[in-house]
């Protein structure tokens, strides 16, 4: 096998944290599966995206297997996204099927690592070796996937499980959708003591104070408008597959729910905003504005905004990376001992809420406010 190489922080690929999957292994897993002792899989594609191992076989028919650690992912754990799953399925959402064994559980422990496999899902992947935050490759793929994510939250209504227990890698929506939040991230600390040692040597109370809380004490009154909603929170290109049959590309797959939770819609929507139209990874993190446009026309043309909605969304944007970024810190810190990496999480959770208190920030806040209705987060 070929030397595998990761999705980084970066730019540059890197030396994966996790091994690559086998054949061998994955033989193994299917094995628990009805039908399972067939022929054995071949591996067509393994996936560079750092959080877990995962990859495309070949068996009867083509499946995604993926493998996470025991650390981040139990099979208690892994139910909860494969239920959210199933009912978008039940309600018409273009979702992967998740494969069940045949005492009826969705994922597999085997050791130290927990599998689960679903469908491949139907579509071109024509972004599969992009990074999290590239952009579109065109206007029209952006308001096709806004479009597509407000298909989703329709059909995510009526699910009312409760949040997702504490786990790493969870893209939620808890600190700063608190009245107070410093009291709550003490709170999220102590449930994740990784998390509580990465920031014990870090100046997050006057960081939080300085930057975090002038938007969060615009946004705060209107938290008790915004309903619950389980939400994907990880909206960008790479995780959608395309229909490139007609006039117009489409999406036809949404895959990876790894980071979905219980937030709100106009929370997942400045996450695809945040995700898609800043280029964090160039230099001066230049902003695609013909994406933004067509990427919220997209969206309202299927799910309009409540009022409380438009006024929230310019407001939430500069905060919605904040809690995966304290997540990504616990991550680094407990499970993979990545001091760098744990140092750029502390450093995104600061910086891209930072960066909208900046000129070019401040602009893309008010062009928000200005195609929705709202307020941009410095006013009116």
């Amino acid at each position: 096998m070929s030397r595998l190489l990761a999705h980084g922080m970066g730019t540059d690929p890197v030396d994966p944290d996790w091994p690559p999957l086998t054949e061998a292994e994955v033989a193994e897993v299917l094995g628990r599966y009805p039908g399972g002792d067939g022929a054995a899989p071949r591996i067509l594609w393994r996936s560079p995206r750092p959080l877990s191992a995962a990859a495309l076989v070949a068996r009867e028919r083509i499946l995604f297997v993926k493998r996470h650690h025991s650390a981040v992912r139990t099979v208690a754990g892994l139910a909860e996204e494969h239920a959210f799953l199933r009912h978008l399925r039940d309600r018409g959402a273009p979702v992967v099927q998740v494969l069940t064994t045949g005492d009826g559980a969705s994922a597999v422990a085997l050791g130290e690592w927990v599998y689960e496999v679903h469908t491949a899902g139907t579509g071109t992947d024509l972004y599969q070796d992009a990074l999290s935050w590239s952009a579109f490759t065109s206007p029209g793929h952006a308001r096709a996937a806004g479009a597509a994510l407000g298909r989703l939250h329709l059909a995510s209504a009526g699910y009312l499980a409760p949040r997702r227990r504490v786990q790493p890698l969870v893209s939620s929506f808890t600190v700063f959708a608190a009245a107070d939040p410093v009291r709550e991230l003490e709170r999220y600390q102590a449930e994740r003591p990784s998390l509580a040692e990465a920031l014990a040597e870090r100046p997050w109370r006057a960081d939080v104070h300085r930057v975090h809380l002038p938007f969060h004490r615009r946004l705060a009154p209107l938290l008790g408008s915004l309903e619950p909603l389980w939400t994907h929170n990880d909206w960008h290109a790479s995780n959608l597959l395309w229909d490139t049959s007609g006039p117009q590309d489409e999406v036809s797959t949404v895959l990876d729910f790894g980071l979905s939770d219980r937030t709100t819609a106009v929370h997942d929507l400045a996450t695809a905003i945040e995700r898609n139209t800043v280029q964090w990874l160039q230099p001066s993190f230049p902003v695609q504005w013909e994406h933004l446009e067509a990427l919220l026309d997209g969206y309202t043309s299927v799910r309009p905004l409540a009022p409380a909605e438009a006024e929230a969304l310019p407001l939430l944007l500069p905060l919605v990376h904040a809690e995966f970024a304290l997540s990504e810190l616990g991550y680094f810190h407990g499970v993979t001992g990545s001091a760098e990496n744990t140092a750029l999480a502390y450093e995104y959770f600061v910086g891209h809420a930072e960066w909208f208190a900046a000129p070019d920030g401040a602009k893309l806040l008010e062009q928000v406010g200005r195609l929705t209705g709202g307020r941009s987060a410095h006013g009116t």
